[in-house]
């Protein structure tokens, strides 16, 4: 059984950083894309940053030049560094891989908060 397990998120001033980390445990050989998700109260999730397994990266518009996305294929492990956050960053964070061996693969997800 494969897991995605997070850690980092939490409760940040407007202008703050966090850094969210997901890792995976379970019998997995590794991941093609990895990449984290988003959903606010009341809106449709988005994808916030892609990472394929060669680091070619894509972003949503709303978080180019303030969030990194990067990751460890030796660890099976991915990374968002988020900079500069704003109240419009808040919402449910979720991390994603594709399996290398098929199957897509999700994380309950984590809360992150920007408010003063």
């Amino acid at each position: 059984q494969v897991q995605l397990v997070q850690s980092g998120g939490g409760l940040v001033q407007p202008g703050g950083s966090l850094r969210l980390s997901c890792a995976a445990s379970g019998s997995i050989v590794g991941f093609y894309t990895m990449g984290w998700y988003r959903q606010a109260p009341g809106k449709q999730r988005e994808m916030v940053a892609l990472i394929t397994r060669s680091g070619s990266i894509k972003y949503s518009d709303s978080v180019k030049g303030r969030f990194t996305i990067s990751r460890d294929n030796d660890k099976n492990t991915q990374y968002l560094e988020m900079n500069s956050l704003k109240p419009e960053d808040t919402g449910v964070y979720y991390c994603y891989g594709e399996g290398s061996l098929g199957g897509d693969f999700e994380s309950r997800g984590t809360q992150v908060t920007v408010s003063s």
